[in-house]
């Protein structure tokens, strides 16, 4: 699509934007309470000084951030820091996340409209975008105020850049307003280049500066308690059609290991009662957090549809498969759980973590697998072989911690952008 076909479209098709808007309303897709900050409109004051905005699309993306975020306000006397997501998920746990100095909105829905609005009200003097997530308005608008640009983190899935290559000049138009481009990886880097990006650093995957995931420490101590020493293993960030395959992986484990308990965090909470429905036609006993039902002897299956607890679920387990890797596409984290000495198991499709996925595999720290079957198989070795379960445990933490570094890189190539922005230099460019 050429870029002023979308932009004609967006600004001619404002009645349909705001009905798709509405019905996301009603659905509950779109929070009611701060639903004028999809519109444009601000629902805080633009601090005084220089402001720098990071739009992060969703959770992992934001959450990736967040040591960046604490280093800017730490290190930069006179910025303040505005975070925008898209997702309610997202904005739950930065509200919970964030520094108390740091501002978290709703980014604008495409419209032209909307990102002026938007831009009128927030005046960034830096904008880092992170991964990948392109908005052709919201891109060519901040550009065209002669704000520096930055891709942060950048990442370029393969599905993802074949999707591009059909729009190769819609994304040369967008990568041309970016400055730089920090990518994740090697593969990435070559993508973006191939794609029309001039300016590429590798600096490394942000993700691996994250702390471990938090936890609360009385939480995990009533949990070690009822959990006691039940063998256990965990499916974590799962998807429509992963959880029933646990249920399976459950019974085989069973039949040998009569005390085995399965957790199972949904990446949506919400589906948590449909998931424990669906586990008790396979005649499985449920115990479902939301509902404050707790694990008692006889417990197969723990769901744990609860919003911010992984910290909690991967200090509990020290074997985890990551969901949305047999059923879905892309994958999860598996940095998250390695940071906490989780010994890592992801079916065939971990396209959205290749690069952190085949360093996992390279090491030990994981295993990969083709199906349901597999997935028994390789979660029994783990509860059965000591040795090697501590092996992939303490392979995957090293594996997590050898990138540890990679914040000051990105702060380092990021500080001339800071500089300049604050000197009113709109030419940035290393």
């Amino acid at each position: 699509m050429k870029l002023s076909l979308y932009r004609m479209a967006t600004t001619l098709g404002g009645p349909l934007i705001r009905l798709y808007l509405g019905k996301r309303l009603r659905r509950g897709k779109e929070d009611p309470e701060r639903f004028h900050e999809r519109l444009g409109r601000a629902s805080r004051p633009r601090p005084d000084g220089k402001l720098v905005w990071m739009h992060a699309a969703s959770v992992g993306e934001s959450l990736s951030i967040l040591a960046l975020v604490d280093k800017v306000l730490a290190n930069l006397s006179g910025w303040s820091v505005l975070v925008t997501t898209g997702t309610m998920t997202s904005a739950r746990l930065m509200e919970e996340r964030l520094p108390q100095d740091a501002i978290h909105q709703y980014v604008p829905v495409d419209r032209v409209s909307y990102v002026r609005r938007f831009l009128d009200h927030w005046r960034p003097d830096l904008a880092l975008w992170v991964e990948s997530e392109f908005w052709p308005n919201l891109v060519i608008e901040t550009h065209e105020r002669k704000v520096p640009m930055v891709v942060l983190n950048g990442r370029m899935s393969e599905a993802s850049f074949q999707g591009w290559l059909k729009n190769l000049k819609l994304i040369q138009r967008m990568l041309s307003a970016f400055q730089l481009v920090l990518a994740q990886s090697e593969r990435d880097s070559e993508r973006f280049r191939t794609l029309g990006a001039a300016n590429i650093g590798v600096p490394g995957n942000l993700k691996f500066a994250a702390g471990p995931l938090p936890v609360n420490d009385r939480a995990l101590e009533t949990m070690l308690d009822v959990a006691g020493e039940r063998p256990r293993w965990l499916a974590a960030s799962t998807h429509p059609g992963e959880e029933g395959i646990c249920g399976h992986v459950h019974r085989i484990l069973k039949n040998q290991t009569p005390d085995v308990l399965t957790i199972v965090v949904p990446r949506h909470p919400e589906r948590g009662s449909a998931i424990a429905a669906e586990l008790r036609l396979h005649g499985l006993k449920t115990a479902l957090r939301s509902a404050n039902q707790h694990i008692t002897p006889d417990t197969d299956v723990y769901i744990a549809d609860t919003l911010g607890e992984l910290g909690l679920f991967y200090r509990l387990c020290d074997i985890v498969f990551m969901g949305k890797t047999l059923r879905g596409t892309g994958g999860q984290n598996p940095i998250e759980p390695a940071q906490l000495s989780c010994a890592l198991i992801f079916g065939p499709d971990m396209s959205n973590f290749e690069d952190s996925a085949f360093k996992l595999l390279e090491t030990g720290g994981a295993r990969k697998i083709a199906d349901k079957d597999e997935l028994a198989q390789a979660v029994r070795t783990l509860i059965d072989d000591d040795r090697a379960r501590i092996h992939a445990a303490n392979a995957a933490l090293d594996t997590a911690s050898s990138e540890a570094d990679v914040l000051n890189r990105v702060m380092e190539a990021l500080t001339p952008y800071f500089t300049f922005a604050e000197s009113g230099d709109t030419d940035a460019r290393t």
